[in-house]
């Protein structure tokens, strides 16, 4: 499905009400010294990719529940993903994830991308699950495996996970591992973390020059004793010994109960090793919820030392940005939408923070008022600042609503059934 443009246009009362509200925020923003135009154009600029894994209904071990008209085809993941580009004109990359979408025709997939204004931002591989086939199981750890036969087998998979990325002109490869044990004495440490590196290295030999290499990590889950990158540290040391083409990713969810996760992306993009940071939201662990819903404010400080990051850490790369949700209650798209808003909201919030003000009164140790330029900014209502960027950028005033007008969901229905299940689900 591809929505027409001319379908997308906010009536003239709603405009009228927008130009009212920002309008009256960019007085109120003015009479403070920030200059509201590049703010917008910040905004509009910025751009999240979508993972092929998120357009269908998510689910846990106990179950999962359709939501009807899933994307039973790469294309059809693209065209998805092309309707939340066309509401939000700010989903305009896609991350696959192989083998669940490798192309069939490379072409016409590219054409299709191209048609529907989409790139193609990292791929990522695959060696927490046995794909079928495969000579060799990872039930015991892919690239940490103590079977050298496991080990080359993951390596030479993330091999080909690179080639598929050249031809769709990707540039960056993620590699989770689901690596690690459940009891004591199960594994060994230093032989599984040596086996990883040697692995990686590996890897990291067929990165062409303008590629990089995505480390992620989390502390726990498939296995509960122990992961072999189980945090930032482990990480970061991988990266570094793979060379300066490789960096870490950074997962919301990957990471245990009241961790300081702002610290953690400030450290990094000091270090200029901070390549890709991966949206959701959680209660208790990787619960991969709607961006923003559930710790606002921590997302807030979080976007804070990336903002700041961005503008005085020169030896870091330009970020790479995905969300990694999936739940199986809500629409899909719907959760998709929600989750963008939200980054842009917060991502406005960040760009407001007096950061010279901020500076100064941290140097004379007022913690009070470090308090205060923080929370003015994060109490700030900016809706009307994401609103103006997508009117800029020819996007609906309230994507959701024009999302549930157009009747989305229901023609994809209409289209695809209601028994179509989205690959890697």
């Amino acid at each position: 499905m591809i929505i027409n443009p001319n379908k997308l246009s906010s009536d003239s009362k709603e405009i009228s009400n927008h130009n009212e509200q920002f309008d009256h925020l960019a007085n109120r923003l003015s009479k403070q010294n920030i200059e509201v135009k590049p703010l917008i154009d910040k905004l509009a600029a910025f751009q999240v990719a979508i993972p092929s894994w998120a357009l269908g209904a998510g689910g846990t071990r106990f179950g999962r529940y359709s939501y009807f008209g899933e994307p039973a085809s790469l294309e059809h993941k693209l065209e998805d993903i092309g309707v939340l580009h066309s509401l939000t004109r700010t989903a305009g990359a896609v991350s696959l994830h192989i083998p669940w979408d490798i192309p069939k025709d490379y072409k016409a997939i590219k054409e299709l991308a191209q048609e529907l204004d989409l790139k193609f931002d990292a791929v990522n591989s695959n060696t927490f699950q046995d794909s079928t086939g495969a000579k060799h199981s990872y039930k015991f750890g892919s690239l940490s495996n103590s079977s050298a036969d496991s080990r080359q087998q993951a390596i030479a998979h993330n091999k080909e996970v690179i080639q598929i990325g050249e031809k769709l002109g990707s540039k960056s490869i993620t590699v989770w591992l689901a690596d690690g044990s459940s009891f004591p004495g199960q594994t060994n440490f230093q032989t599984a973390l040596s086996h990883t590196q040697d692995s990686l290295k590996e890897i990291y030999k067929s990165l062409a020059e303008d590629w990089k290499l995505f480390i992620e990590y989390k502390p726990y889950e498939p296995h509960f004793y122990s992961t072999v990158i189980q945090d930032w540290g482990t990480s970061f040391m991988l990266a570094n010994e793979c060379g300066e083409k490789a960096y870490t990713l950074v997962d919301l969810g990957h990471h245990l109960p009241n961790t300081n996760i702002e610290q953690i992306v400030s450290t990094l993009m000091f270090k200029g090793k901070l390549g890709g940071f991966h949206f959701n939201d959680s209660k208790y662990g990787d619960d991969d919820i709607t961006v923003g819903s559930i710790k606002p404010y921590a997302l807030f400080l979080i976007f804070n030392e990336l903002v700041y990051g961005m503008a005085n850490n020169p030896q870091n790369p330009e970020l790479s940005w995905m969300i990694d949700a999936s739940h199986n209650l809500k629409d899909p798209l719907e959760d998709l939408i929600q989750s963008l808003e939200a980054i842009q909201i917060t991502y406005a919030k960040a760009l407001l923070v007096d950061q010279q003000r901020l500076k100064q009164a941290q140097q004379q140790h007022d913690v009070s008022l470090c308090q205060e330029i923080l929370q003015e900014a994060y109490l700030t209502d900016v809706r009307p600042l994401v609103k103006q960027a997508r009117l800029q950028s020819n996007a609906p005033l309230d994507p959701l609503t024009t999302y549930r007008k157009l009747g989305v969901r229901e023609q994809l229905i209409k289209e695809r059934g209601k028994n179509t299940v989205a690959t890697g689900l």
